[in-house]
């Protein structure tokens, strides 16, 4: 007869005390370090937010020292649709730097799309393993090119060699050069993302199609593609997410000034991003700036904040929703 099964003693099976007095103290440190992140980031957009409300809130109720620096002695929210960003004279219109930053987010991705993608499927479909581990770290290192580089590169160089050869009318700075230069700018990320996406597609895939007589490219096109589409639309996302926020690029490129832009949808023109206005205002506050057009720069974070924040929101549900795991 088998001799009974005795009960584990608790006190053995929690293991040495010091031991548990460790874990103790890393789980606290690291819950610690984690809490830390998200009370910097709530302390971050509460502030955005608040300064944002003040802003809305002296368009509402102009403060006195508002209607002194105003032109026609009042500012209301009918400043925020007109014809142009002049916060200095209360003019806020917001659809001035909303549209010149939508068209250089159009023209960056029009260049890192296709430019990013194709790299991307290079790498991980037809070049050899010898040629990747060369060109992936190269392609790495492009991303930590400093903005401020391809700022410039894009006001001496893109901006007379191409874009002024291109069209007649255009001149040293335009949008259309500032979003070439962001466009260059998200072609590794594009590329890197993309690419990681690809290589984790299953052999197994690509050997099917290759029994059914599929040649490289329908493999590619037809099987890989499809199959790596969460991550595609991923590195879409995050390389639209960058263009919207780059910053010293369109800065120097764009051409327009953040304490006056004149709204225009014509990208040989000049005009201010949203980030751009928010960097060239900030870096001419002197204190004679009021109150209301220093609190202008958190309302137009605050609307930056809530299109990357759609943009990332609508990309997680469609990444949930059409993601494949193998």
């Amino acid at each position: 007869m088998a001799a009974p099964v005795m009960p584990a003693d608790p006190d053995l099976l929690a293991g040495n005390p010091k031991r548990r007095q460790k874990e103790s103290i890393v789980k606290t440190v690291f819950a610690g370090a984690a809490t830390t992140s998200l009370v910097i980031s709530i302390l971050i957009v509460g502030s955005l937010l608040w300064k944002a409300q003040s802003f809305v809130g002296d368009l509402i109720s102009p403060p006195a020292d508002a209607l002194a620096e105003t032109r026609d002695g009042m500012i209301s929210l009918s400043n925020l649709w007109t014809e142009q960003w002049a916060p200095r004279f209360m003019q806020f219109d917001i659809k001035t730097l909303l549209v010149a930053s939508v068209i250089v987010t159009v023209v960056a991705m029009a260049v890192a799309g296709p430019v990013g993608l194709g790299a991307a499927v290079y790498l991980s479909e037809y070049a050899s393993p010898r040629v990747r581990r060369i060109l992936k770290p190269i392609l790495e290192v492009l991303a930590g090119i400093p903005s401020v580089v391809l700022g410039f590169f894009a006001l001496r160089w893109i901006g007379p060699n191409i874009v002024q050869n291109l069209f007649d009318s255009a001149g040293n700075q335009s949008l259309l050069a500032a979003g070439l230069g962001v466009g260059l700018l998200t072609i590794p990320l594009v590329a890197s993302i993309s690419e990681d996406a690809m290589r984790s597609v299953p052999n197994a895939l690509r050997e099917a199609s290759a029994g059914l007589g599929a040649r490289k490219f329908t493999t590619s096109t037809r099987v890989v593609l499809p199959a790596a589409v969460s991550g595609l639309v991923a590195a879409f996302i995050v390389a639209t997410s960058r263009a919207i926020g780059e910053t010293m690029v369109v800065f120097l490129a764009a051409g327009g000034s953040g304490n006056s832009a004149q709204f225009t949808v014509n990208p040989l023109e000049r005009g201010a991003t949203m980030t751009a206005a928010m960097a060239s205002q900030a870096s001419g506050t002197d204190g004679t700036i009021v109150e209301t057009a220093f609190n202008s720069l958190f309302f137009v974070g605050a609307v930056l904040f809530v299109i990357t924040l759609t943009l990332n929101v609508i990309a997680d549900r469609f990444v949930r929703r059409v993601r494949q795991q193998y």
